[in-house]
């Protein structure tokens, strides 16, 4: 394409009419909300026709189905280039919702949401995070080709595709990611670099002079470029030159952010800034665009309009499908359930047969013990359990009998082998679930949740089960000291909206926090477990409904003068301490929360049949108070740690932090006197 804004001589192709119309809702539409970003869609236009027209599989009429090649625009700030695209190829996204750019309500919200716009697949914004999240599909649609296909039958064959810009491309899950995805040789993915050099703060060169070329050439990558980006035929050779490559391939696109725009080209205020009324003007004449504001030329709809060839594409799929299913009936079955999201009709008599197992055996073992045992139980019936963990395999123990690792050059495997890249996991794991046909748990240690959090967060954003295993989960760990004892993890993952935290006792908590972290299809699960061996907890009477409820009477007494409510190894405390002062004729009914949002969500008279207001309260946990303050009530204690923890035996530790039944005891004494004095 020229340059208009250089040679001010428009040439009008149908391409540069299909960007164009790209550009001018993009343009408009931030116009009109008066905030957004308008530079990266006016830059990366001819990048999208060249991919959403001449390759791209999708169908607009049925944004889900299963075969569909998967596009993310990982540099969310330019969700205008996205939406524009979902209008305009004919999904349910009316004009009227692109007027409405960024308004409460809008299907067309800042930054694009899954299952909020038809088409998106996955929620961006937070820059890297879409990156890592196409290879997680990417790697799903291998791992389900080696599952499902057979000879004549290739029901899985799609490719996952990205857009990402230099700020992408600057933050360390970009490194992690593509460094897995090369490891792991998914040919099937393919990311555009947005190649503009500028980022908000003006030219990247200032501060990230990385060869790019180079630094995936390293990881693996078939790099192609630089090419010009806005040549619309230069990103269809790129393109087909990488899906025959055999390995990931990064399009090096160079581009003008801003394109068209006489004085914001190639600018930082392109960025983040709408364009306002005289430089749209000024850029409609450079282009040579002559409609009004929102208005598309028919020639231009006709030409992105996707939906009659999308359908025939689908079509022929279903038939495909068809002759599938007559050949291998069971196959197609569970591919049509798995990528549903459903569990097997059995899965119920499963998880209590696997619950009731762990229950039965009365050795301490500890909870990351307990959870690979329920792992073992629960893989050999749900083939879409997917493994792994960050280089920590063998002490999160997320692996199981029989299982066989992902490699590349090899079919099949279900534990992944992710390395010391706890936000590339986390963030892979999200990109998978998003994909359909697998449930994807992954390992580290609870304290380097820290490197996972805002991936765990959008998993919780996206309502989408993922689960986390966080191992070693208190200061019980010992010897490795502060560095890695989490005495404010618990805590600050339990203010992730959506997101359910588990911390069993035993072996029977944590196989019922399996259960319900598989159950769960709305949102992800952190299961927090310990390290060191817990004593399996006598239950007075408790059922298996009773503990999938997040918190419930473990042990009661009569005329009991307390209540101590306790999670993890702590309930094992809570019981000494009701021990204790049972001995001293003062009775102590102990409550285990495994869940607080799970309990949070039951009826109101389970939560008072369970707390009790008419008792006095002590919580125990070996973390940070704070949030336990709102159960302990005004006139309760909480037994915690508000400090970093000690290197020393796990024991040791314990007690030099107070983490004593001597010290829950007194608790227990100071709560009962303060409810019968009033003071």
């Amino acid at each position: 394409m020229t340059d208009p804004a250089r040679t001010g001589t428009p040439v009008v192709t149908p391409d540069t009419l299909s960007a164009n119309a790209l550009r001018f809702l993009a343009i408009d539409a931030v116009n009109q909300a008066k905030s957004g970003h308008p530079g990266a869609p006016m830059g990366m236009a001819e990048m999208a026709v060249a991919l959403w027209q001449r390759h791209l599989q999708h169908d607009p009429g049925v944004p889900d189905w299963p075969d569909r090649d998967r596009f993310v625009l990982s540099n969310g700030h330019a969700s205008m280039l996205i939406y524009a695209l979902l209008h305009l190829s004919g999904y349910e996204l009316p004009l009227e919702e692109i007027r409405r750019f960024r308004q409460l309500g809008s299907r067309t919200p800042g930054h694009p949401e899954v299952d909020v716009t038809p088409g998106v697949e996955t929620t961006t914004g937070p820059l890297g995070q879409g990156l890592a999240n196409a290879v997680g599909m990417a790697l799903a649609e291998r791992l389900l080709a080696d599952e499902f296909n057979r000879p004549g039958h290739a029901i899985v064959d799609h490719r996952t595709y990205a857009f990402a810009g230099d700020g992408c491309l600057m933050e360390g899950i970009s490194h992690e990611a593509c460094s897995l995805a090369g490891t792991l040789g998914l040919a099937k993915l393919t990311v555009l670099f947005d190649d503009n050099g500028i980022s908000i703060d003006g030219k990247v060169k200032n501060w990230c002079a990385d060869d790019v070329g180079q630094r995936f050439t390293g990881y693996g990558w078939n790099v192609i470029g630089p090419i010009d980006g806005h040549d619309v035929d230069a990103v269809d050779r790129a393109l087909r030159e990488a899906k025959a490559a055999g390995r990931p391939s990064l399009i090096r696109c160079r581009t003008h952010i801003g394109q068209g725009s006489p004085a914001r080209v190639d600018t930082a205020k392109a960025h983040g800034e709408p364009l306002g009324a005289d430089e749209t003007t000024a850029t409609r004449r450079a282009l040579g665009w002559e409609y009004a504001p929102f208005e598309v030329p028919p020639a231009a709809r006709e030409q992105w309009d996707a939906r009659a060839a999308g359908h025939a594409r689908r079509q022929d799929w279903e038939g495909r499908f068809a002759a599938y299913r007559a050949e291998y009936p069971d196959l197609a079955d569970a591919f049509r359930r798995r990528m549903r999201g459903e569990l097997p009709d059995d899965f119920e008599q499963l998880a209590s047969s696997a619950i009731a197992a762990l229950a039965a055996d009365d050795k301490a073992v500890a909870t990351r013990k307990a959870s690979q045992l329920a792992i073992a139980r629960l893989a050999l019936a749900l083939p879409e359990m997917l493994g792994g963990s960050a280089d920590l395999t063998g002490s999160n123990l997320t692996d199981w009998p029989g299982c066989e690792p992902v490699r590349a050059g090899t079919p099949g495997g279900r534990h992944l082998n992710y390395g010391v890249r706890e936000f590339g996991m986390s963030a892979v794991m999200n990109g998978i679930a998003l994909h359909g046909g697998y449930i994807p748990f992954g390992g580290t240690f609870l304290t380097f949740s820290d490197y996972s959090r805002n991936a765990i967060r959008m998993a919780a954003l996206m309502k989408r089960r993922v689960v986390h295993v966080l191992t070693h989960d208190s200061v019980g760990l010992g010897e490795d000291g502060p560095t890695h004892q989490p005495v404010e993890h618990v805590a600050s993952l339990r203010m992730i909206p959506g997101l359910d935290v588990w911390r069993p006792c035993d072996a029977a908590e944590t196989a019922t926090a399996w259960v319900s972290a598989l159950r769960r299809a709305d949102g992800p699960t952190a299961l927090v477990l310990s390290r060191q061996a817990l004593q399996v907890q006598a239950r007075d009477g408790a059922t298996t409904d009773a503990i999938s409820r997040g918190g419930y009477v473990l042990r009661d007494a009569d005329g009991a003068a307390a209540t101590v409510i306790a999670t993890g190894s702590e309930v094992g405390l809570a019981i000494a301490a009701a021990d204790l002062l049972g001995a001293e004729g003062v009775g102590v009914r102990v409550v285990s929360m495994p869940s607080v949002r799970t309990f949070d969500a039951q009826d109101p008279g389970w939560r008072d049949a369970v707390l009790r207001r008419d008792l006095p309260r002590v919580v125990v946990e070996a973390g940070t108070t704070d949030g336990w303050w709102r159960l302990a009530g005004c006139d309760g204690e909480v037994v915690g740690i508000d400090r970093f923890g000690e290197s020393g035996p796990g024991n040791e530790v314990f007690d030099h932090l107070g983490m004593t039944a001597a010290r829950v005891a007194d608790a227990v004494r100071t709560v009962i006197e303060r409810r019968r004095t009033g003071a």
